[in-house]
């Protein structure tokens, strides 16, 4: 068995965190550039014409979102996590914010935008009511409702709104906010026909037009829901691409999703529900529309029914979700959050973190308990791994000696290696576990620290503001001191931007703890093994800072544990070379 078994396995993690990464280099990269100029363009004033599109009044153009909330009548939305306003024209909840999120790191920077009227310009909101055959009146998005009762919608303050139709058909519709997210929207209809009626309720959401999205390689943008029983993912692309899909679910849930941001509505759980996702165009525009249609019903005359069903609308927080999931019954609603196909490991990551964080109020502190964690449970085959290759490394000089005594013999200096670690008793193969035993709790963390809004801003300290954005130093601008923009620099200026200190960190340990690992057998080998921080050092810069924290700390307690055990087995560490030409004398190499 060859003695670098394990270059095989590093080169193979390296392939596939470069494919990983190019994602991120090439795809993300672009596209979060393109949806901060998107982002800017939202919020500029200056209406823009789309000949055909869908808009209020006929008239063919994006008004500015002020403008469109100030065109029609409003009741005002204030509870602790959102703001903004219920249009009594259609009694939809179509303009909102989050109070506790902002667009940015700086707290005085615009609270974060959910909804918004249709009318402006990437319009995104949410409609209830009824529909049925030969039915005279039934209130449409241009009903103008009339408010009986409330002036502010908030927790414990319902409002209640009423339209008659004129032709026997008395509409109530009562809706009420929690403190956090959840909307309830109970809609009755009174009958004073002389006919008996046959009704069906319907909720929708809509989004007219998306942003261009920066998180499609690590996070899942587009319809999402849980309907008979089963988790459902539709991206923007796919949804538009392949048409309308069509479930029949006993109660569940649906809706449209951004990275952080949810809006999804909540049928009676009851219920058997026929929901569909589909996408229509209007004037050039795509309209993305997630909508549910409850059983048929029949009201006499003289009689009322009554038609509960729920909003969601705001932060994918994990322990709000779980919380709505245990108490309103909601199927995996805590799955809104895109935990991805490793969740097994992904979910006990972050419930791990929120742990930690519970106690040191720090996510970044959490991340390196989390990293001491890691390392206790798998200290064992640790140090059998680190043994292994320091037994390796002792022998370094025989191994050497074998190759030149029998370099026209492959065979027979197989043979003799195969003998000399077996005298040795050394498994070349241990030294591969410590890398495979990171790889999954990387893979989790890495989604986990993109998907999780907990993470979204989470300060570390000092110059680290958002543990989910890469670290905003380089080594390009002498860590802030030379006023210029690397990414700017064509193909690689991604790559460089973000090449700050936690990235030298992580590329320093890295080659440290390799240093102290065999050498491979050639010299080729050798100085591929020697570029492999440096490749992961570019590779890894532009993710989460929180990763390269996590990896950095990890690799200083890799060497501590690898110091320690080549001083047992008393072999010269590169530590101890590098404390020699400082100090002048080598420590002894007795343990």
């Amino acid at each position: 068995m060859p003695d670098n078994s394990n270059r095989n396995t590093v080169i193979f993690v390296v392939l596939a965190f470069l494919m990983l990464m190019a994602y991120q280099v090439f795809v993300m990269g672009p596209q979060a550039k393109r949806r901060e100029a998107e982002l800017k363009a939202r919020q500029g004033e200056q209406a823009q014409v789309v000949p055909g599109a869908k808009a209020l009044d006929q008239t063919q153009v994006y008004l500015p979102r002020a403008k469109v909330v100030g065109q029609s009548p409003r009741l005002q939305i204030d509870t602790p996590s959102v703001s903004g306003s219920l249009s009594l024209r259609g009694a939809r909840i179509d303009d909102l914010f989050l109070k506790g999120y902002r667009e940015t790191v700086d707290p005085k920077s615009p609270a974060v935008e959910l909804l918004r009227p249709e009318g402006a310009k990437f319009a995104w909101f949410a409609e209830f009511g009824w529909t049925g055959a030969n039915l005279p009146g039934l209130p449409t998005p241009d009903t103008v409702w009339t408010l009986v009762e409330g002036q502010v919608l908030s927790p414990g303050k319902p409002v209640v709104l009423r339209y008659d139709n004129g032709q026997g058909l008395i509409f109530t519709r009562k809706i009420e906010v929690d403190n956090k997210f959840m909307f309830t929207v109970s809609d009755t209809v009174a009958n004073t026909t002389g006919a008996v009626l046959n009704l069906t309720p319907y909720g929708s959401i809509q989004r007219q037009g998306v942003p261009v999205q920066a998180n499609g390689a690590t996070a899942h943008e587009g319809a999402l829901g849980v309907l008979d029983k089963e988790l459902r993912l539709i991206k923007y692309k796919a949804w538009k691409k392949d048409g309308e899909k069509n479930f029949s679910s006993d109660g569940g849930w649906l809706g449209i999703t951004d990275k952080y941001w949810l809006a999804a509505m909540v049928p009676d759980q009851a219920e058997n529900v026929h929901a569909s996702f589909r996408v229509t165009q209007a004037g050039g525009v795509d309209i993305y529309e997630s909508a549910f249609v409850a059983q048929s019903r029949n009201v006499a005359p003289g009689q009322s029914l009554t038609h509960v069903s729920r909003l969601f609308a705001g932060a994918k927080t994990a322990p709000v979700l779980k919380a709505y999931q245990t108490d309103l019954k909601i199927p995996r609603f805590v799955d809104a959050v895109d935990w991805g196909t490793l969740y097994f490991f992904t979910k006990p990551i972050f419930w791990l973190l929120e742990q930690f964080n519970s106690v040191l109020h720090n996510f970044g502190l959490a991340i390196l308990a989390l990293t001491v964690l890691v390392k206790l449970v798998f200290f064992y085959p640790y140090n059998l791994s680190y043994a292994s290759m320091t037994k390796m490394k002792k022998i370094q000089p025989d191994v050497e000696a074998l190759r030149t005594k029998y370099k026209d013999d492959p065979a027979k200096q197989q043979q003799e290696m195969m003998a000399l670690y077996q005298r040795e008793k050394i498994n070349p193969l241990m030294g591969c576990l410590p890398m495979l035993a990171t790889i999954p709790v990387f893979l989790a963390l890495f989604k986990v620290l993109n998907v999780t809004i907990e993470m979204r801003h989470a300060p570390f300290f000092g110059w680290i503001q958002d543990l989910s954005a890469p670290d905003p130093t380089s080594i390009f601008t002498l860590f802030g001191l030379i006023p210029w923009d690397p990414s700017i620099v064509p193909f690689v200026g991604n790559l460089i931007a973000h090449l700050g200190v936690w990235p030298l960190a992580y590329g320093i340990t890295t080659a440290l703890s390799m240093a102290m690992s065999p050498p491979a057998p050639d010299p080729t080998q050798q100085a591929m093994m020697k570029m492999m921080p440096i490749i992961f050092t570019f590779v890894l810069a532009p993710l989460a800072v929180g990763l390269l924290i996590y990896y950095s700390w990890s690799n200083l307690l890799t060497i501590l544990q690898q110091y320690v055990v080549m001083r047992r087995h008393q072999v010269e560490t590169p530590i101890d070379r590098m404390w020699a030409r400082l100090t002048g004398k080598s420590p002894a190499t007795t343990g």
